[in-house]
């Protein structure tokens, strides 16, 4: 069962409009003809990576990230740049940059609707085994001061259950790469991505 209104769009207007998202403001009639004002903020998309090496354990980064003021256990993630961007080409590239590997095998764990109240943000995390050093470049001032660990897969398990990984797609990746080494499985590394947003990127056409 599953609800019949159709929330049509009554008006928008652009708050902000930035580097990487954009914030609007969006008139949405409401079931009994009201119409409510939606503070949505449009994002480029993202995908993360879970690189697990042949001794089973799980690469982490260990990053600052200013809006939380904390540095928080990642998986290497970034953004997708632009409109038609491949999502695996993308995390090929962040492997690359964040943590100076390469990956032989891909594959799809997880898609996050990250926090659909008030976002389009979704990011694709990835499966990534058959690892190779690569030379890694660093591309941004934050990742001056990344450290990188490895972990065993079910330490990092614990790590989030006992939260010490609270990023999102993170917690999601650990979860989804133990379930598939208890022999669930994950999707190919090109499967469909529906919910990949596409309101900011396309700003530019």
């Amino acid at each position: 069962m599953s609800g019949r209104h159709e929330f049509d769009l009554v008006s928008s207007r652009d708050i902000h409009v930035g580097r990487i998202l954009a914030l609007r403001l969006d008139q949405v009639r409401m079931p009994g003809g009201e119409v409510a004002a939606r503070e949505v903020v449009e994002h480029l998309g993202a995908v993360a990576v879970v690189a697990l090496d042949e001794s089973g354990s799980v690469v982490l980064i260990h990053q600052y990230r200013h809006p939380v003021g904390e540095r928080l256990w990642e998986l290497p993630a970034g953004l997708i740049d632009h409109a038609g961007e491949d999502p695996v080409a993308a995390a090929r590239r962040e492997l690359a940059e964040e943590v100076g590997l390469a990956a032989g095998e891909w594959s799809v764990l997880v898609d996050l609707a990250v926090s659909p109240g008030f976002t389009d943000e979704a990011v694709r995390v990835y499966l990534a085994r058959g690892l190779t050093e690569v030379e890694r470049v660093q591309m941004g001032e934050e990742e001056a001061d990344l450290v990188i660990d490895r972990v065993p897969l079910s330490r990092a398990l614990g790590m989030v259950l006992g939260g010490e990984i609270v990023n999102a797609a993170a917690v999601a990746g650990i979860l989804a790469a133990y379930a598939v080494g208890q022999g669930e499985s994950a999707r190919p590394a090109d499967a469909p991505w529906p919910g990949l947003p596409t309101a900011f990127s396309g700003r530019g056409e």
